[in-house]
């Protein structure tokens, strides 16, 4: 038992996490083998693809759905690629979501401009909240038990001390001491979340640290990790365990729980990239039987790109005329392979089998 710690007493006294000796345990050394082999698969399945902006379009807005979820902002997969590319008419919770999808990528590049820390944490921050964010001032915040409502964690208060436990954390994630990257993340995470040092959007933030530190690290060539989900399935678990390490040191148990998310993220999104794989040749096929028109590389790209399409799109990425892009995309409404919607005086084409794919679980 933590005796420094009360759960309605702001934790002032939080320690950086342990040193790689105390943390790599047997079963969490297995753990991080098992984490780092599915990164790889995973990180293999992205660059075989053709055209990887399919990915780096799709995946992050699916990861945004899922960890808006875990923050009670549910929006759906259709709605987040309807408004994609221009959410002015979007309901408040896909347009946060859409934020998360923005903080991400704007994140990835300042992580590589800058190197991942503070400060890239807190731009990330004030992306997913749409306005920007420092560290918490006033005292008072606590974390509740999301079913008894009792104060579970109270995180340290003070600008200034909170800014010395965020200098611990950048030192921490930056240590050259030989701890398995893997692990860093997973205990790195413990770290931000206890210090939640902004007034909302920690969640989130946190969620987007953990891909940039793996992408940081050389894990992943792009951030295209989907673990909110595996947090959203563990809900119970995942706030548990947190709370675990706080309340007895229970560093393991966490660090084991986060790597078995990563390897089993790992496996699920490197499934899923086969399967957009397999469909876009699929279609690819189908269309050109359908018309010659079809043959043009850069508009089956383009479907896949934005898997909600409109007529302009095609005559800017194609060079055609607006005549020309509308035959092409009604001759694919007719053979089935994409669905029509109208949106106000907007037509929409939709390639329905790629958001089938990318909202399974």
């Amino acid at each position: 038992m933590n005796s420094q710690w009360r759960p309605e007493s702001p934790y002032n006294k939080l320690p950086p996490p342990p040193e790689a000796t105390r943390l790599e345990t047997r079963a969490v050394l297995k753990a991080a083998a098992n984490a780092r082999e599915a990164l790889g698969r995973l990180d293999v399945a992205s660059s075989a693809i053709p055209n990887p902006t399919v990915l780096i379009n799709s995946i992050p807005l699916i990861e945004a759905q899922a960890s808006s979820e875990i923050e009670n902002v549910v929006t759906t997969t259709d709605d987040l690629f309807r408004h994609a590319e221009n959410d002015a008419n979007a309901d408040p919770a896909t347009k946060e979501a859409l934020r998360y999808r923005t903080a991400l990528r704007t994140g990835f590049a300042l992580a590589q401009q800058r190197g991942l820390g503070i400060t890239v944490a807190t731009q990330v921050c004030g992306l997913v909240k749409g306005h920007d964010m420092d560290f918490r001032t006033l005292p008072g915040t606590r974390i509740g038990n999301p079913i008894t409502g009792e104060i579970a964690y109270s995180p340290p208060e003070g600008k200034e001390l909170i800014s010395e436990k965020l200098t611990e954390w950048e030192r921490f994630i930056h240590a050259k001491n030989g701890m398995d990257p893997v692990v860093r993340m997973a205990a790195a995470h413990y770290q931000f979340e206890a210090i939640h040092p902004f007034t909302d959007g920690n969640g989130r933030t946190g969620r987007i640290l953990n891909i940039l530190m793996l992408t940081d690290s050389g894990l992943l060539k792009q951030p295209l990790l989907y673990l909110s989900r595996y947090f959203i399935q563990t809900r119970a678990d995942y706030y548990r365990l947190l709370l675990e390490v706080t309340a007895n040191n229970a560093w393991e148990e966490w660090l084991v729980y986060v790597l078995e998310g990563v390897a089993q993220t790992s496996f699920e999104t490197a499934s899923k990239i086969a399967d957009i794989r397999r469909l876009q040749e699929e279609f690819a096929h189908q269309a050109r039987a359908i018309s010659r028109s079809s043959a043009d590389s850069e508009f089956l790209s383009l479907l896949f790109e934005q898997p909600y399409c409109r007529i302009s799109n095609v005559v800017d990425r194609c060079g055609v005329t607006r005549p020309t892009a509308t035959t092409w995309l009604n001759s694919l409404v007719k053979g089935a392979l994409l669905t029509e919607f109208k949106a106000g005086r907007e037509k929409l084409f939709i390639n329905h089998k790629l958001l089938f794919v990318l909202g399974s679980k």
